[in-house]
């Protein structure tokens, strides 16, 4: 049977995993443990820009049974975002995430209308998702210019639109009693963990508790050149059940989400 949410989940795993190797080698590990995994949320990035803005990218989720769960900002970094799950409650959730562009200079303005102009504007939204590229390869002095004003911004403009990151679900995990044991076991396993702000972000008090890895590193091909930067990760989530509702928790917490998008930070020591 045709399932478009699955074929759109699977193209954007296929996308992520392509430039995020270490998504699959937990993948792999958590199989040898006998662990299947369930994967939580997804995480997109954009401008506020047409014909790439959130609402855009949030179209083929909203056509295929998804409902608005909340509404976010983030000061400092300068993003809206919203989220959303599929009214079955038996699909991922997604976060979408774009960058209030007009609060940056003139400069970073002009260079991501540049880039949301190579976009058509009848330009089908789920192949937006999936058809990387988005736009040509952008200089590496774009990027270090980029970079020096917004992390978010140098991070998409190099990789496009696509999955920022997957996330395991760890409520569907039977082998760990809780996320701190994932952590330390992740850690035993030689990955490296996000610590800004603490490895676990948020807990029962918020009714989510986050971490994740940093980004792999991968070559990517620029306009004059290749070179490393941080792409991808992958993200572990365990939520509790809200009261209010007698079900888990189905929302994010800015906080929490804020030091989450530190994962790609190319400027990290």
């Amino acid at each position: 049977m045709n399932d478009p949410i699955a074929s759109l989940f699977h193209a954007l795993w296929d996308g992520y995993a392509a430039i995020t190797p270490l998504a699959g080698r937990i993948q792999q590990r958590l199989a040898e443990r006998g662990e299947t995994v369930t994967n939580d949320h997804i995480a997109l990035r954009t401008f506020d820009l047409s014909p790439i803005g959130l609402e855009r990218l949030a179209a083929p989720f909203l056509d295929q049974g998804y409902e608005e769960t909340g509404r976010y900002r983030f000061v400092e970094k300068k993003l809206s975002a919203r989220s959303y799950s599929h009214r079955s409650g038996a699909r991922p959730r997604v976060f979408i995430s774009e960058l209030r562009t007009a609060e940056f200079s003139p400069a970073l303005q002009s260079a991501a209308r540049a880039l949301a102009a190579q976009v058509a504007p009848a330009a089908d939204p789920t192949d937006l998702l999936t058809a990387a590229p988005t736009w040509s390869p952008i200089s590496t002095a774009l990027y270090q210019a980029l970079l020096a004003e917004s992390e978010y911004a140098a991070w998409l403009a190099a990789f496009g639109i696509r999955a920022n990151h997957f996330t395991v679900s760890v409520n569907a995990l039977q082998t760990f009693a809780d996320l701190s044991e994932l952590n330390a076991w992740l850690l035993d396993e030689g990955f490296a963990l996000n610590d800004a702000g603490g490895v676990v972000k948020g807990g029962p008090h918020v009714l989510l508790a986050q971490s994740s890895t940093w980004a792999d590193r991968v070559p990517v091909a620029f306009a004059d050149g290749t070179r490393e930067i941080p792409s991808c990760y992958y993200e572990f989530a365990l939520r509790y059940e809200d009261p209010r509702t007698g079900r888990l928790f189905d929302g994010f917490v800015e906080g929490s989400a804020d030091r989450i998008f530190e994962s790609t930070d190319a400027r990290r020591s």
